[in-house]
């Protein structure tokens, strides 16, 4: 998907700070044309050589010239950017295209063409555009790259005015400029399959029951493929179409994506660091669930979820889907380190009813917390949790391991609350673990378990046979 950035024409009629400004825009040559002009002239009147201030003046004002000349030069240009795609993953290449149109009636000049990007980026373009005639235009691009997720800003778009001598330049600036979000890495997931859950919603899934008999019943217009038993005869006869009893209530299955973000569950930085594997993890749970027609909601450890999201979450089907999976990346392009301690807040918001599927992207936890992550389980019809080691995740491959960590009784502790726990080693595949997890929920599960899901999500398996092993295991 790409985004265009609005054109906009900029009046180029020369700066508002005066000549002085004309005069600060002299080039190393100009300046020494004019030092070498005025040393000339107070050499000529000290030796009384009429010659030499000639010379003098001439080299003094040939800059002063220039920069006024420059200065009064009046062009109107329009300028215009456009991202391709204004989304990118981190480490993706987009391509910024510029466009230069000249509406004035004159010709330019030799003109230089920057636009400002941050230094993460990559350096700054610059572009020299010949003489561009009247209602003419110049279209060039170039490409910017960046391994770090985050929202950049694009410009604003500098033109650079130069005199044929080299003795001036002005710098002209536009106003407008844009933003490229450089998104999570997002890792395809196998296909989830729950048990009597195949697209995420359905007709059986919670049954509205007439109280007065079958007049009471509310019918809807036939769809394709529905049960000719259950056509109501008598909206029929009343409506003039074929009409239904609307006797089941479809409900969609909801799944919580829990972001742990607290700046001391993680230590280290950049894209190899355990937090940025932990918010590519969550934005790849995230549209995998979208995809299989799950409603989907994103919640870190402070409680706050996407702006703009409903009590439900995100509806994974219709048109829609793609509009929920855009704001939920740029929500997790931006996310950041919280200065909280716990899990509480979330806790809080998970605890009003059953969240459906939890998937948990935790970071360090001591026994307060993992004991709040345990109790997160009695609210929700399921959950997995990958736990990440910042330990692990510092240390060097040929480092030699330190004393045991705590993270194996964590482990366990959530494994007895009902959790299906993985730990996440340092560099580890989100695939890989996601089918750790499926193989862990399959193997803890009872003699004769029907119905193998994929990775996180068939963790939460069928509601009789998932509740039931995770009331044993509390």
């Amino acid at each position: 998907m790409s985004t265009a950035g609005t054109p906009r024409a900029e009046d180029e009629r020369g700066d508002r700070g005066g000549l002085r400004t004309a005069l600060a825009g002299l080039t190393t040559r100009g300046r020494s044309f004019l030092a070498a002009g005025v040393a000339a002239a107070i050499c000529a009147y000290v030796l009384g050589q009429p010659d030499l201030l000639r010379v003098g003046l001439l080299l003094a004002v040939l800059p002063l010239a220039c920069a006024t000349v420059l200065y009064r030069t009046r062009y109107r240009v329009s300028g215009s950017r456009r991202l391709s795609p204004a989304r990118v993953p981190a480490g993706g290449e987009a391509r910024v295209h510029l466009r230069m149109d000249n509406v004035s009636r004159l010709p330019t000049g030799l003109l230089m063409l920057q636009d400002r990007v941050p230094y993460v980026l990559g350096p700054r373009p610059r572009f020299v555009l010949d003489r561009v005639e009247p209602g003419g235009r110049r279209e060039v691009s170039y490409r910017v790259r960046s391994d770090l997720r985050g929202r950049y800003p694009l410009g604003p778009l500098q033109l650079r005015l130069s005199d044929p001598f080299g003795m001036c330049e002005l710098t002209r600036s536009f106003s407008t400029f844009d933003n490229l979000t450089v998104i999570p890495r997002v890792e395809a997931l196998p296909p989830v399959r729950l048990i009597g859950e195949a697209k995420g919603y359905g007709d059986g899934r919670q049954r509205s029951l007439a109280l007065a008999g079958e007049d009471d019943v509310i019918p809807r217009g036939y769809r394709y493929g529905d049960d000719l038993r259950r056509v109501h005869w008598r909206s029929t006869a009343r409506y003039g179409e074929l009409m239904v009893r609307r006797e089941e209530q479809p409900q969609r299955a909801r799944c919580t994506v829990l972001l742990d973000t607290r700046a001391i569950a993680f230590r280290g930085a950049g894209p190899d660091s355990a937090f940025e594997w932990a918010v590519s993890g969550a934005a790849s749970v995230l549209v995998h669930m979208l995809e299989r027609g799950f409603s989907v909601r994103l919640l870190t450890d402070t409680g706050s979820s996407v702006p703009g999201e409903g009590s439900d979450g995100f509806a994974g089907s219709g048109p829609e889907s793609a509009d929920a999976a855009g704001l939920m990346m740029d929500t997790l392009a931006v996310i950041d380190h919280s200065d909280g301690a716990g899990l509480s807040r979330a806790y809080d918001v998970l605890r009003g009813g059953n969240e459906g599927l939890l998937v948990a992207f935790l970071g360090d936890l001591d026994e307060a917390q993992a004991a709040v992550a345990a109790k997160m389980r009695q609210r929700s019809g399921g959950a997995v949790a990958f736990l990440l080691d910042s330990d692990a995740w510092l240390r060097e491959p040929t480092d030699v391991p330190g004393p045991a960590a705590p993270g194996g009784e964590r482990l366990r502790l959530l494994r007895d609350a009902g959790w299906t726990a993985v730990s996440v080693p340092r560099g580890a595949s989100l695939t890989e673990v996601w089918r750790q997890a499926d193989r862990d929920r399959t193997s803890a599960g009872p003699t004769g378990t029907t119905g193998v899901g994929a990775a996180g999500a068939a963790a939460f398996g069928a509601a009789a046979q998932g509740a039931a092993l995770g009331e044993g295991r509390s």
